[in-house]
């Protein structure tokens, strides 16, 4: 009989153990569930001290389509302007090349009409003292025993590129465009282009 009452309180320990146990394991469970539910909520919901991640450009940081549209056009009416400016100081820079030349060779002819009148150089009788042709300045002639060369070299004519100078003598006209050979009076460039003046380059 004792025996018999002793199981049964062993009995009940262990069902009321067992229901204890099984409670400790559901609630456990709806800890974690809940848990895992408030970390869920937190992370979809925005900190407020977070600020937005906005595309954020400086106003400095590029060039708008607009901005380099017009900084193109800016650029090509300042080329179209300069080309212009460009090519008169091309042309200028010849001109002053040109009359730089016309002097040099003028120059070197009088100096030989002079040594001529001189009597130091024997000349032609219808050469009238002038040089039969530009490289005899070049190649230089016999002065009282001394050679004396009046001119270095024949210079490029910055217009035609070329050495081949239009030739007047002392007989033609002033006007005249064809040597008539007797000598070497003037010399003039065989371009027939206008100066930034309004000249002819022939007329020089």
């Amino acid at each position: 009989m004792r025996f018999a009452v002793q199981a049964s309180r062993f009995k009940e320990k262990a069902q009321n153990l067992t229901r204890r146990h099984s409670g400790l394991r559901e609630a456990r469970a709806q800890h974690l569930q809940r848990n895992s539910v408030a970390e869920l909520t937190s992370s979809l919901v925005p900190d407020s001290n977070l600020e937005p991640r906005t595309l954020n450009l400086a106003p400095d940081a590029g060039l708008t389509l607009v901005e380099l549209i017009i900084t193109v056009a800016i650029v090509g009416i300042l080329a179209s302007a300069a080309l212009p400016m460009a090519r008169f100081e091309v042309k200028r820079a010849k001109e002053r090349e040109l009359r730089r030349d016309l002097w040099e060779m003028r120059d070197a002819i009088d100096r030989y009409k002079d040594a001529a009148d001189r009597g130091g150089i024997l000349t032609k009788a219808d050469s009238l003292g002038y040089p039969p042709d530009l490289q005899t300045l070049v190649d230089g002639v016999n002065v009282q025993d001394k050679k004396v060369r009046f001119l270095r070299a024949i210079p490029v004519d910055p217009m035609t590129k070329s050495t081949d100078w239009g030739l007047r003598s002392n007989q033609d006209d002033a006007d005249a465009d064809s040597w008539g050979g007797q000598n070497v009076f003037d010399v003039y460039t065989k371009s027939d282009g206008t100066a930034l003046d309004g000249t002819k380059y022939s007329a020089w």
